[in-house]
């Protein structure tokens, strides 16, 4: 069952990108599942959703001012967006010239092994859209190591990329590569992992990935309804420098205190580095250190996923034992929920491929590309909807 394509993104204060993303669906989650309109960004206030629009799919956005100094677009916007915020950037401001997609090269730069499952649908993506397009698409992979990211990137754009969509290791670290891009006027468009520190337009094109802050907030509602607000926990953390931490993290927490969750205590925070073997060892180490520790929140699924094998060793697996929420919207995690051991899983698609290159298309052979776009996650919140999410192949 095909879902219709969804871009998710975050935040702008005073037209500087503070994050950003995009995302796309090969299948339908439950419709039950939508979450709430995200927060506009990280710091400044909640913007509202755009009022809906009969104006035909493309052309440039209008805009409104809106909370924070952001630039709200109005429609029309690409189907399944809530909003999208200015400026709209375009290729020739940057003397970008328009690409032949059909003859140029475009460059895939994965910025950690394929080594679990959102790394292999994020290249998997790209890849298949690629030759959907026809599109000449070089790749290369960073292996975690954010020199060897700039370095493929300025290989890629040596061998003749034309555009180069890239998923940045950690938010800064790649200003060499994007400042030799911007001297060869190369197109640059960031998924998955925003970069801080740049005015929009200036100097990456459109940037594209998911709200990780409303993730954080979503995963705690979630937890709050799973244990009636009263519990011991551990979070697992994700990888240390890395913005979606730091936003999965503070999502996570304010939303407890704006809830008023005080019943929620949180007994330990631990690196797990977004890994299934340091999910499991790090569990292992605080449900030894705390035995009374009964809910776990895992900042990507992976984590989880290993945390349920250290619960399942000490005989407390199942949420009627140790409540478990994580975030990314993986199969196996998906399928926890059905089977009674993970409470909820909120998504975090990787398939940006569709997406990302329309929004190239736009950048630099059309009327441009809003610099930051935001839309809702699916989630799996029972295990109805989590089974609706295994067989439609919503979840990955």
């Amino acid at each position: 069952m095909s879902a219709p394509r969804r871009i998710t993104t975050l935040a702008v204060v005073g037209l500087t990108v503070i994050a950003a993303g995009c995302s796309s669906k090969k299948s339908a989650a439950p419709a039950a599942s939508s979450a709430p309109a995200p927060a506009a960004t990280t710091a400044a206030a909640s913007v509202p959703a755009p009022a809906p629009s009969s104006a035909a799919a493309g052309g440039v956005p209008k805009a409104i001012s809106a909370a924070g100094g952001t630039t709200l677009l109005t429609a029309p916007v690409p189907a399944g967006v809530e909003a999208q915020y200015g400026p709209i950037c375009k290729g020739a401001d940057l003397g970008i010239p328009k690409i032949n997609l059909a003859t140029d090269t475009i460059g895939w730069a994965q910025s950690e092994k394929e080594a679990n499952p959102f790394r292999i649908q994020s290249t998997k993506s790209q890849v298949d859209e690629a030759k959907k397009r026809g599109i000449h698409l070089l790749t290369t992979n960073a292996q975690s190591n954010v020199q060897q990211e700039n370095t493929d990137i300025k290989g890629m754009i040596d061998k003749g990329a034309k555009a180069i969509i890239f998923s940045p290791i950690n938010s800064t670290g790649l200003g060499d590569a994007i400042a030799y891009a911007k001297s060869k006027h190369v197109a640059m468009l960031p998924v998955d992992r925003n970069i801080t520190g740049v005015t929009a337009c200036q100097s990456v094109g459109p940037q594209l990935g998911s709200d990780f802050v409303q993730q954080g907030k979503r995963a705690a509602d979630a937890m709050i309804k799973a244990t009636g607000g009263t519990a011991n926990l551990l979070i697992l953390l994700g990888a240390t420098g890395v913005n979606v931490t730091d936003d999965r993290t503070s999502g996570f927490l304010n939303e407890l205190a704006a809830m008023k969750a005080t019943g929620i205590k949180v007994i330990a925070q631990q690196t797990a580095d977004f890994t299934r073997e340091k999910g499991q060892s790090v569990t292992e180490t605080e449900i030894k250190a705390h035995p009374e520790i009964n809910a776990i929140y895992a900042e990507n699924d992976e984590e989880g996923v290993g945390a349920l094998v250290a619960l399942t060793d000490a005989g407390k697996s199942g949420i009627t034992k140790t409540h478990l929420v994580s975030i990314d919207g993986t199969k196996t995690a998906v399928q926890g929920v059905v089977d009674g051991n993970f409470d909820a899983v909120i998504e975090s698609n990787p398939a940006y491929g569709p997406a990302a290159e329309d929004a190239l298309a736009a950048y630099v052979n059309g009327d441009g590309y809003p610099a930051v776009t935001i839309t809702t996650d699916n989630a799996y919140l029972d295990k109805a909807s989590a089974q609706a999410g295994i067989t439609s192949g919503a979840a990955y």
